[in-house]
This record gives C-alpha cells, structure tokens and sequence, in this order.
C-alpha cells in the first residue's frame, strides 16, 4: 500500500471543504391533465362506464410511471454512493490522501470515523447542543471542557458536537494524554481523528495555524473521579491552556458537558490492578468488571453540550503569557464558568435518562 502524502506544516492551505452539491429537481407529471380534458356530454351520458375505466387506466399508468421515477432515483442514489465509496477505497489504496504532520487524516474523518460517532452522538446519548456560534467561523479558538465519564467518550462526542452542528462545520482538535498514544490501535485511530499530545508545543502550533483546539484540563482526576464527585470539577492543573491561547491570541470558549458523568458510574478503583496494567486506575462500576465485555457498554445517558461566551485573549501584551497572576486569574475564570453552567443544566435536567 502506498504511503500516505504529508502536508508539511506551514506549506500548503489545508483543503476546503466540498459543498455538497443539491441534485437538481425532477419535474413532476401531472396526475390531473387528463382527468380535466373536455368531454363531450352526449359521449360522457352513453358511454360512462367506459371513460371511468379509461380514466382508472389512465391513473394507474401515471402511478405506474412515478413509482418507476422514484425506483430510478433510488437506484441512481445507490450508484452514485457505490461509485463514491469505490474510489474512496482506491484512494486508501494507492495512497493518493492526504494527512498533516500530526496524523490528522480529514477524509478518514469524514467519511468514516464521524459516520462511526454519529449512531452514538444522534441516537445513543441524543446530545442537545447549545451555545455552537461562540465558536468562531473561522480562526484560532481554544474550547475548554470539563472531563468526566471514566472512559474519554465525552471528547469524542464533543468532536461530533463542533463538526455537525457549527455553519461552518469545524474540526475540533483534541489535545490527549500520552497514554492514548501508548494503546496499539486506540493510538492510530487518535491520530486520524485529528487527536494529538497535551502539550505546550503541539496546542501552540494548531493554534497558530487557526484550528479549534479542544483541552480537557482536569485529565485522569476528572475522568476517573468517584461517582460521588460527579459534576464536581478537579484542580485546572497549572493554567499551561491560559498560556498557550494568550501567545496565540486566541480566545477561549469554556464548554459544559452534561451525562457523560453517569455512563460509567465509578464506584471504586482498585489501585493494585491499575499498579498491575501501568494506568492510573482501574475503574470498579455496577458492571465492570463483573459482566466482563457487556460491562463496557455505557449507560444511554441524555447529554447536553453548552459553549459559554468567549473569552478574549487578543488584547493582553505579549509578556502576558509569562504572567503567573494573570493566568491563576484566567484560570480560575475559565473553571468558574464551566462549574456554574453544569449546576445551571443539572438544575434544568428532567432525568438522567430523557
């Protein structure tokens, strides 16, 4: 299989997006044309019973010919999607597709991995989402999210969140834990998703760039929290994400996720087994491990996704950046906002479930 080509950074515009061309309208035949013809009284009087039957005939043929029309359109729709997933599949092949120097394959994204989400996103959680225009149409922007969950399901589905419901239908670039990107498979699949390393370094230059980066601050002390701190938020960490969107000069868009917390309840965390397989904790819910693989299946939580107001980065001098007090401040701005959206949505939730 041929290799992938790279985009090296800096180098070429990333491809814009391909509308998604209407197919242009069929024109519809009249049911009535005949029907309404002028008839001759003497012949409608003798000959009644014939023209009703005509008229059946008649009826019956349009019929006939509309349900021909839309077996056709169905059978043209099937061929184009045949016709599009094979040369989808070509250029898998012949490597003739394009990823950035992070791993970040946008076709792989769209046509498969969002596909894959979205049965999840739309009919599983049935996310509701909220605040989506405070999310620049186009530039820098640092989204800043609460984590919770015990697995990272909330990044994924805030992924599709940003993609399926901005105008502009934005990427969302997750910064993950280098644990990700130490698990074969979960690691390659990362990468293609757009993922890359929490770190100063990869978030400065997306930002840079003018992508939407996400950061989920709060890490493993946020996702793998006891079920009795749900919606409780952790320690912020140092306020590196504060840092990283002043010298980008990026705003800050703080993002509140409802249910994730009850999909996995954590009642425990058995720290010799987490010793045992090197994670930071090996999660005990009401099904893990007990059910064994059925216990990995996660609880059909309603989610709400909210984007609060932004928060402007671009009027501070450069030395901002190097400013502890400042970032403390922002910080604790950031995780204030967050906190009391959550309990303003718990407070408006009906149920866990609906």
């Amino acid at each position: 299989m041929a290799d992938a080509k790279v985009i090296p950074f800096g180098g070429e515009e990333p491809r814009s997006k391909r509308g998604k061309g209407k197919r242009p309208g069929r024109a519809r035949t009249s049911r009535m044309s005949s029907s309404l013809a002028p008839v001759p009284p003497q012949r409608y009087l003798d000959r009644a019973e014939d023209a009703q039957g005509a008229s059946e005939e008649h009826a019956a043929a349009v019929a006939g010919t509309d349900g021909q029309a839309a077996e056709a359109a169905r059978s043209g729709g099937w061929d184009r999607k045949l016709a599009h997933g094979l040369s989808f599949l070509r250029r898998r092949i012949t490597g003739e597709y394009e990823v950035d120097e992070f791993g970040y394959d946008e076709e792989l994204t769209d046509q498969v991995l969002m596909s894959a989400l979205r049965p999840f996103y739309e009919k599983y959680f049935r996310v509701e989402v909220k605040g989506i225009e405070n999310i620049p149409d186009k530039g820098a922007a640092l989204v800043v999210a609460n984590h919770s969950g015990t697995l990272p399901v909330d990044g994924l589905m805030l992924q599709v969140a940003v993609h399926d419901h901005h105008p502009a239908a934005r990427h969302i670039r997750m910064l993950a834990a280098d644990l990700v990107f130490m698990l074969p498979g979960v690691n390659e699949i990362s990468r293609k998703l757009g993922h890359t390393l929490a770190c100063a370094e990869d978030a400065q230059q997306l930002l840079e760039r003018g992508e939407v980066v996400g950061v989920m601050p709060e890490g493993f002390k946020g996702i793998g929290k006891p079920f009795s701190e749900r919606y409780k938020l952790q320690r912020f960490g140092r306020g590196g994400f504060v840092s990283t969107a002043l010298r980008a000069g990026a705003p800050i868009v703080p993002c509140s996720i409802v249910g994730a917390e009850e999909i996995y309840p954590m009642l425990g965390n058995s720290r010799t087994m987490a010793r045992l397989l090197g994670i930071p904790y090996f999660p005990l819910t009401p099904s893990w491990p007990w059910l064994g693989p059925l216990g990995l299946v996660p609880l059909p939580t309603k989610w709400t996704i909210q984007f609060g107001e932004p928060i402007p980065t671009d009027g501070y001098p450069a030395e901002a950046a190097d400013d502890p007090m400042l970032m403390f401040n922002l910080t604790d701005q950031v995780r204030e906002t967050i906190q009391h959206t959550l309990y303003k949505q718990l407070v408006q939730r009906r149920s866990v479930f609906f």
